[in-house]
């Protein structure tokens, strides 16, 4: 209690401070007069605070906590799509289709013509919806190989798998819808033969002009026979025959090599052209007495 001067007794009295939940009041001890408003509604009242409440943390930007509605305002957690784009990966180039069949003819010395041949079937098929979920590197096997067919000049699927490291079983998928896309269009592919790889893979295993000529005399009567092995299968065990035949031999792990043949399949082939040596070899370049010679089956 304090003294203050109150009006309704024109004297100094004593005053009582009551009511402090409704802020706080001054009353005259003797009448009971309301003197003076001591406590501005503004000040707290530490001896009625609560003692279990937790004190109040300060509002700044150092606290982490805005001071308009209590939420976190650092960026992570105040701006979602911020963070979103932080962590967004660049999206990677669009894949250069044309570049990357020029990219697959220099790899495996391919003339103009045939990259231009297959630049233009790549625009043809390119947009079709099967093909668009093919990887686009089988795509581009897929259309060097069909170019090359067209131009008579063909290559293997494993030659094409190996230039720009497409898959052989999607290079297969993406060159059956080609092909029978082109064939709708009245584009003929061709078929192809042993004797359009032979002149190549004896060129590179650096045979003689006389065995080329054994070779491809070979091929052609091979046809003839109902052999039942894919063309390729059939250049590289006429290789492997008339080499075994002349002075230099290659071993099958070297035809295998530069054909891309199988050693298994090479020996296989062997197998099934075995019993026909005498029919196939031609006479100017191997008697019956050479053929003996050769590895037995």
């Amino acid at each position: 209690m304090s003294d203050t001067f109150c009006q309704a007794c024109k004297c100094f009295t004593e005053v009582v401070v009551s009511d402090h939940a409704t802020g706080g009041t001054s009353s005259c001890s003797e009448c009971g007069t309301v003197v003076v408003d001591e406590v501005p509604e503004w000040v707290s009242v530490p001896d009625r605070e609560d003692p279990t409440r937790e004190p109040s943390k300060p509002v700044g930007p150092e606290s982490g906590v805005s001071g308009s509605n209590g939420a976190a305002a650092s960026d992570e957690e105040a701006s979602p799509a911020r963070r979103g784009k932080r962590r967004r990966r660049p999206r990677p180039p669009p894949f250069d289709g044309f570049g990357s069949i020029a990219a697959v003819s220099d790899r495996l010395g391919i003339v103009a013509a045939i990259k231009d041949r297959a630049n233009e079937i790549y625009k043809k098929v390119v947009d079709q919806k099967p093909l668009k979920f093919r990887t686009p590197d089988a795509v581009v096997a897929a259309c060097v190989y069909i170019a090359c067919r067209q131009e008579n000049k063909p290559r293997t699927v494993k030659e094409m798998c190996s230039a720009n490291g497409a898959t052989k079983k999607e290079v297969a998928r993406a060159k059956d819808f080609i092909m029978k896309y082109l064939e709708t269009e009245g584009q003929e592919i061709g078929t192809i033969h042993a004797a359009d790889f032979l002149r190549r893979f004896c060129s590179v295993l650096g045979m003689s002009n006389i065995e080329v000529m054994a070779a491809q005399e070979t091929v052609k009567k091979s046809e003839e026979l109902v052999l039942r092995r894919s063309p390729i299968s059939v250049a590289a065990v006429v290789i492997y025959i008339i080499t075994q035949l002349s002075n230099d031999k290659k071993g099958v792990k070297d035809i295998a090599f530069v054909t891309r043949v199988a050693e298994a399949t090479i020996k296989n082939s062997y197998k099934d052209l075995y019993p026909h040596l005498s029919e196939v070899i031609p006479t100017w370049f191997a008697k019956e007495e050479d053929l003996r010679q050769l590895p037995p089956a």
